[in-house]
């Protein structure tokens, strides 16, 4: 079975950094009286990174992200895309990984699987909520929300507000001119290829993600590009890819500069409300009434996760019409290539397949730490979604996700 270099979770380490008072302090207007879960006691940033909650505080932390930071709402509309359920279900899928062999039931337990939605031909063949969740839950995105930026950086050069993937990252986020991001590329940053000088390394107290999460957690205005203003240069742009979370809120504050608008906003003007998103959802901000993060921080249904892959795989149209630019679907899906030549199993903020039966379909999903995957295989007309509560955020689960989505794939022909 083929891996990436580097697996999405593996990226995201753990902190140590004081949030409990923070986390008290904010309670989003979003999440009215009758949301299921408002009640719940929660952890804090610091134990989801940690990997420090027992079971069920995580679960009910994860569902309720958005008292964590203050957000604003992408508004849903008034008529939701239909999902109706296929008269033909998912049987009990079994499947064989490194000579052990698992089932269905092995992948919800094993890997902390709380919900799951399996959509084949627009039609719900496979829905599933456990630990208490239910169609109104909303769930933490984690890295998901990096494909969502990314999306709506194509509705923005779509929409002729970004000058295509080789305009200039400083005409759009003035607070970068004259640092390492002269010369960056809006394609380089959707690579991660800026070459500026970045450390993703939670466990490094001095690291430059601690350094954001620290930003992000004062609540400071403008704290978090002052701190990627500070980065020195590493690399020729183009040249190195780094993962990098920094990379994603400097995505984030491009579109923001180009649409002159909130990202939620945004998000709920092209996608989220013409689309037929059925629920309001969420999105943490740097500082109160600031700007989104651009690679987490998203809180939605398991449903309409599953709506934004349709809309995905069906190549951003909405009423027969695409909303991204011609070919951009395949483009940011497919590796990527370095100036040099190096091939990148990585597209634009979008996971390549790393399983030989996905990537000959040409496969690719949405991948969040602890369990959150949107998994698209166009060939077969498949989206999978799954929220979990992996103890850790860490490259640990029992079982490769992407090789029991093959064999959901497999099931479903």
């Amino acid at each position: 079975m083929h891996l990436p270099v580097s697996r999405p979770a593996a990226f995201n380490r753990p902190l140590t950094l004081s949030f409990g008072l923070l986390a008290a302090a904010f309670v989003s207007t979003a999440w009215a009286d009758d949301y299921p879960h408002a009640q719940e006691p929660i952890g804090t940033v610091e134990q989801i990174y940690d990997g420090a909650m027992l079971p069920d505080l995580a679960v009910s932390t994860y569902r309720n992200i958005g008292r964590l930071f203050p957000t604003h709402t992408i508004q849903a509309g008034y008529h939701p895309y239909a999902l109706p359920k296929s008269e033909r279900q998912l049987p009990n899928v079994r499947f064989t990984v490194e000579g052990k062999k698992y089932d269905l039931y092995d992948f919800v337990a094993l890997d902390s699987i709380t919900a799951m939605l399996v959509i084949k031909d627009g039609k719900i063949v496979f829905e599933t909520y456990q630990r208490g969740n239910t169609e109104k839950t909303r769930w933490m995105s984690m890295s998901m929300a990096k494909s969502i930026t990314s999306t709506l950086t194509a509705a923005a050069i779509k929409d002729g507000l970004i000058k295509g993937l080789d305009a200039q990252v400083v005409d759009y986020v003035p607070a970068l001119k004259g640092s390492a991001y002269d010369g960056v590329t809006v394609r380089n940053v959707l690579m991660m290829s800026s070459g500026v000088k970045w450390n993703e390394t939670y466990t490094d107290p001095a690291s430059d993600r601690r350094t954001l999460l620290k930003a992000q957690i004062s609540q400071q205005p403008h704290s978090a590009m002052a701190l990627m203003a500070s980065l020195p240069r590493a690399a020729e742009p183009g040249t190195v890819n780094n993962y990098s979370t920094g990379e994603t809120q400097v995505l984030g504050e491009i579109v923001r500069g180009a649409v002159k608008m909130p990202l939620a906003e945004y998000l709920s003007k092209k996608i989220w409300q013409p689309f037929g998103m059925e629920s309001d959802a969420t999105w943490w901000l740097d500082s109160p009434d600031g700007v989104e993060i651009g690679g987490s921080g998203i809180s939605a249904t398991l449903r309409d996760y599953g709506r934004f892959g349709l809309f995905f795989m069906n190549d951003g149209k909405i009423n027969g019409t695409s909303i991204l630019p011609d070919g951009w679907v395949r483009e940011a899906t497919l590796p990527t290539t370095l100036k040099g030549g190096k091939s990148l199993d990585y597209g634009y903020m979008w996971w390549t397949a790393w399983t030989a039966p996905s990537v000959k379909d040409g496969a690719y999903s949405a991948v969040g730490i602890q369990g959150q995957n949107i998994y698209v295989n166009p060939a077969n007309n498949v989206v999978i979604v799954t929220f979990g509560a992996q103890p850790k955020p860490v490259d640990k689960e029992p079982i490769d996700p992407m090789a029991f989505f093959d064999a959901v794939v497999a099931a479903l022909k």
